[in-house]
Parts: C-alpha cells; structure tokens; sequence
C-alpha cells in the first residue's frame, strides 16, 4: 500500500513505461498501414470511435468497481481483525479469574500468544508464502502436532482456542456471559478468515478482462486510422494519448484485484499482523517487542 496520495513522474513511468511502448508500436503500425494501404481502399466515420470509447468506458468501469470492492472488503476485514484482536487480549487478560489458580494465568496467556500464531498463519495462506518459522513461534510443540495434521492451519489454531476456552470455563476462571464475549470473538474470528479466503479464492472472471483488453487495443489502432486521414502522422500521439488514457485506467483496476498479494497496491499485510503483534506483546509486558515493518524504499508497505 503507497504511504503518500501522489505518485511521482518515476513511480508512474515505472508503473506504465511497458504499455507505452506497446501502444506506440501499435499506433505507428496502425499509420503506417493505413498512409500506404488503407486509405486507398474506404474512410472510417468519426462516429464509430465514439460509440467504440463509450463502450469501452461501461467495461472499465464495471471492472475497477469490482476490484476496488474485492479490495475495500478486503481492508475492512483485516481491520477487524485488529480491533477483536486487542479485544481478545484484553478480555483475556482481565475476563479471566487469576485467583483461581496459576495454571489460568497460564492459560490465557497462552492463548494470546496463540492468537499470533493464527494470524501470521492466516497471512501465510493469502499470500501463498510459506511463512512457517515465523507463526510456529507462537505455538507450542503440542499445538504443533495437532495443527499440522490439518490442512488448515488457521482453522486448527481456532480450534485450540476453543478447546482452551472450555478448559477455563470448566475451571470457574470465566462466568457464562464472559465465555459467550470470549467465544464471540473466536467466531468472529472464523468470520473474518472465510471472507478473506473467499475474496482469495474466486478469480475475477477472466472474460471481462480479455474482452475489456481486446476492445481497448480495437479502440487505439481505430482511433489511429481515424485520424491519420486527417492530421496524418499525429495520429501516432492522439492515438497513443488515448490508448494510455483507457489502459492506465484498465490498469488501476487490475492492479488492486487480488488485494493480499505481495505488491505496492495490495492490502499491507505484513504491517498489518505487525501492528497486531506489537499491541499484544506489549499487553502482555513482553520484554522483546520488534519494530513496525519499514517501508519498502521509503514508498510504500508490504
């Protein structure tokens, strides 16, 4: 995710330099076949191109508002999970009846702590990036075992929580009405995993975005013919100034389509479950709390 609201003339060459060349190889075939072959044979009407651009604009549009809901959705459900995340923590350590014996104490620690584990778990699966060293460290060697002959992790981890949650209940440390808040939470938690496995899991169909790609480069190379009937070489920069207006449009859209990947415009995850991490440890008085994730080049979180 970009830390600041504006790009710099670097970041958005880097960002479309690739396109730009591809529509300025198009736009300069496109007027060279129609100078020396087309414009012998018929005159293409200015009102196809608007009626072309218009369709064009209802595609984009259904996209990019498509992809930033996946994205949003996506946002707000990590957000949730930061806020039920320190509501664990505190309800946990305040809920629960330390009085009745240390091995409460001991508990509720542990489940917080296992709580981290579910989260770094959790990221692992969105990105598809094997992150075992790092959530293993919050599990203990039985939770390990148990989790690992699963193929879901964090839906395992949950069900430790669980488990937990009614050995207390069972040891007087927490009342009825503090394990229905403590076992809301952990549905909560259920909650906000299945919908950032959904959003994970089901592709954008594919055919809105072929068809969406093929009418734009239709839309350029048209344009470019149109044109060059009348402003002659021209035509190679209006058509490319249109064709880069609709593909960085197009492009905005993609780039925001699957919001847990690793780029600059997904969700940032990573400092997300860090902010998560450091909350929760501090809650705790844990003595080694690691720093916030740095930016990636000063630009942007991971």
């Amino acid at each position: 995710m970009f830390l600041k609201d504006r790009l710099s003339l670097v970041q958005v060459f880097r960002l479309t330099w690739k396109v730009d060349l591809m529509i300025l190889a198009c736009c300069t075939t496109a007027y060279l076949v129609d100078a020396y072959w087309l414009n012998r044979q018929f005159s293409i009407p200015l009102s196809v191109s608007t009626v072309l651009g218009t369709a064009i604009a209802f595609f984009i549009g259904f996209n990019n508002n498509q992809a930033y809901d996946r994205w949003w959705e996506a946002r707000k459900v990590w957000g949730e999970l930061v806020n039920d995340s320190r509501s664990w923590a505190r309800c946990l350590l305040y809920y629960c009846d330390t009085d009745t014996s240390d091995e409460t104490v001991h508990i509720a620690r542990r489940m917080i702590y296992r709580h981290l584990g579910f989260l770094y778990a959790l990221k692992s699966t969105l990105r598809k990036r094997p992150d075992d060293v790092y959530y293993t460290g919050y599990l203990s060697e039985t939770d390990l075992l148990s989790v690992n002959t699963q193929s879901n992790i964090h839906n395992a981890i949950l069900n430790l929580q669980a488990e937990d949650l009614q050995l207390l209940s069972r040891q007087g440390a927490i009342d009825g009405f503090r394990f229905r808040e403590l076992n809301g939470l952990i549905t909560k938690f259920c909650d906000s995993m299945g919908k950032a496995e959904r959003i994970r899991n089901t592709v954008f169909p594919p055919s809105y975005l072929f068809f969406t790609r093929v009418f734009i480069w239709f839309y350029v190379i048209l344009s470019t013919l149109m044109l060059s009937e009348s402003i002659d070489y021209w035509s190679i920069i209006f058509g490319w100034a249109f064709g880069f207006v609709f593909h960085v449009t197009h492009q905005n859209g993609i780039s925001i389509m699957n919001p847990f990947e690793a780029t600059e415009m997904a969700i940032p995850l990573d400092s997300i479950a860090r902010t998560i991490e450091i909350n929760l440890l501090e809650m705790l008085g844990h003595g080694n709390v690691p720093s916030p994730v740095a930016p990636v080049d000063g630009q942007y979180l991971l």
